[in-house]
C-alpha cells in the first residue's frame, strides 16, 4: 500500500477545505436519519414521481403529512449532498496535490450520482415485477441503495481525516496487527450492514419476534426457517461476532503505544456505539420496529461503521503517506 508517489508530493493543511470536508461528513448523517426514517414508516412512495415531487420541487402539503414530509426532505438533503460533493471533489482537483485523494474525491462524486440515480430509479420501477419474486425491480433497488450509502461514508470519513491538521503533521506507527484488527473489523460491519439492508428491505425485521431468545420459550434456534428468518437469524449471528471483533480491535488500540489519545478515545466511542446499536437492536424487537427506535438503530450502525473505518483509515496513515509527517504551512 505504501510507495513513493504517494509521498512525493507534499501537502499542506488548507482549514478551508478540510473543515468543508468535514461538514460533508456530518451532513451525511442528516441524509442517513431522513432516509431510515423514510423506510422505517414506508414512505418511500410519498411521491410517485421523480426527480421532482408530484411535479414540484416544493410539493403541496409536504410539511403537513409524515410520509411526505419524510420523503420530500430525504429527496432534498440528498441534493445538498450532492452539491457538497461535487464542491468538494472540484476543490480537491483544484488545489490538493496528492493525487490519491483527488481520486477519493471522483469516486465519492461517482457514488453519489449512482445513489440519486438508484434512489430515482426504485421509484419509477416501482411497479415493475420480477418473475419469482415477491419484491418488484424497484423494491430490489433499495437494497445496493442502502448498501452503497455506507461505503459513500466511508470514502468521506477517509477525505476528511487526510485532510486534517493531525493527518498531515503527526506520524502514526501503530503496529501491523492494530491495521490487521481494524481492516477485519471493517469488513465484517460492511457484510452486517449488508444483511440488515437486505433484511430491512424484505420486511424480516421482526421474522424472529423475540429477543435475545429465537422462540418465545427461550430456544437459542427458531422453530421454523424461511427466508426472513434466515436474514433474520444471520444478523443476530453477526452482532455477536462484530461484538467480539470490535472489543478485540479496541483492546489493540488501548494498549498499543503508538496509538495516539484521539484513536484511543475513537476506540471508547467505538464500544459505547457498540453498546447501544445492541440495546436498540432489543428495542427493535420489543417495541415491534417503533420508527424513532428503528432509525436510531439504523443510524448507529452507520456511525459505528464511520467510526471503526476512521480509525482504521488513522492507523493506515504512515502506509499510506509514508512514515514522515507532511509541513503544516
Amino acid at each position: 500500500m505504501a510507495n513513493s508517489a504517494h509521498s512525493q508530493t507534499p501537502s499542506t493543511y488548507q482549514p478551508g477545505l478540510a473543515w468543508f470536508a468535514t461538514i460533508g461528513g456530518a451532513w451525511v448523517f442528516v441524509l442517513v436519519t431522513l432516509g431510515a426514517f423514510t423506510t422505517t414508516i414506508g414512505a418511500g412512495m410519498a411521491f410517485t414521481d421523480w426527480p421532482l415531487s408530484n411535479g414540484s420541487v416544493n410539493p403541496h402539503g409536504w410539511l403537513e403529512n409524515i410520509a411526505m414530509f419524510a420523503e420530500h426532505s430525504h429527496r432534498l438533503s440528498g441534493t445538498m449532498m450532492g452539491l457538497i460533493t461535487l464542491a468538494t471533489a472540484l476543490w480537491l482537483w483544484k488545489r490538493e496535490p496528492r493525487r490519491w485523494l483527488r481520486q477519493l474525491g471522483w469516486a465519492a462524486l461517482a457514488i453519489v450520482v449512482i445513489q440519486g440515480l438508484l434512489g430515482g430509479t426504485r421509484v419509477l420501477l416501482d411497479a415493475v415485477a420480477v418473475p419469482g419474486f415477491e419484491m418488484t425491480l424497484g423494491q430490489m433497488l433499495r437494497i445496493p441503495h442502502g448498501i452503497l450509502a455506507q461505503i459513500y461514508i466511508c470514502l468521506l470519513i477517509a477525505i476528511g481525516a487526510s485532510l486534517s491538521r493531525r493527518w498531515i503533521a503527526q506520524s502514526i506507527p501503530v503496529n501491523c496487527a492494530v491495521r490487521r484488527a481494524g481492516m477485519i473489523c471493517v469488513v465484517l460491519l460492511l457484510l452486517q450492514l449488508t444483511i440488515a439492508a437486505t433484511m430491512r428491505h424484505n420486511h424480516a425485521g421482526l421474522a424472529i419476534p423475540s429477543f435475545p431468545y429465537s422462540t418465545a420459550d427461550g430456544h437459542l434456534l427458531p422453530g421454523a426457517w424461511d427466508f426472513r428468518v434466515i436474514l433474520n437469524f444471520a444478523h443476530r449471528c453477526m452482532a455477536l461476532v462484530l461484538s467480539v471483533a470490535l472489543v478485540w480491535y479496541a483492546v489493540k488500540l488501548w494498549t498499543d503505544r503508538a496509538s495516539t489519545l484521539l484513536m484511543r478515545s475513537g476506540a471508547s466511542i467505538m464500544v459505547g456505539l457498540l453498546t447501544l446499536q445492541i440495546l436498540l437492536g432489543a428495542h427493535v424487537i420489543w417495541q415491534l420496529r417503533e420508527p424513532h427506535v428503528t432509525t436510531g438503530h439504523v443510524v448507529v450502525g452507520a456511525l459505528l461503521l464511520a467510526v471503526t473505518f476512521g480509525l482504521t483509515w488513522l492507523a493506515h496513515r504512515d502506509v499510506i503517506e509514508g512514515s514522515n509527517p507532511k509541513p503544516i504551512a
